[in-house]
């Protein structure tokens, strides 16, 4: 399955980063030709926030998310580069599986 990312949602969740990355089917009869998340239906975005801001919450329980922006599909890439960076540094040794340095950097 290949997926194309658009866009993303900028969160903080129990004050850590908890970006979303939005993306759609590369070959999605509907949503195949969107490029942006711009493009998507407002009414369509504004679900996915509510979604991603409430689907954790108990009743009773204090659990602390926010929104802080939606974002186009070229800092969505950015934050998923960032993403692998932060894991390989963190469960890596730096080396792929060839023993090759990563990053090229």
């Amino acid at each position: 399955m290949t997926v194309l990312p658009i866009g993303g949602i900028q969160m903080i969740d129990g004050g850590e980063a908890d970006d979303k990355i939005v993306a759609i089917l590369e070959a999605d009869a509907a949503w195949g030709g969107v490029s942006e998340l711009a493009d998507l239906p407002t009414k369509l975005v504004d679900r996915l926030v509510h979604y991603f801001g409430t689907y954790k919450a108990l009743p009773g329980a204090d659990h602390e998310v926010e929104i802080r922006s939606r974002y186009d599909r070229a800092h969505a890439f950015s934050v998923i580069e960032s993403s692998i960076e932060d894991y390989n540094d963190a469960f890596t040794d730096g080396t792929d599986a060839s023993g090759e340095e990563m990053g090229g950097s």
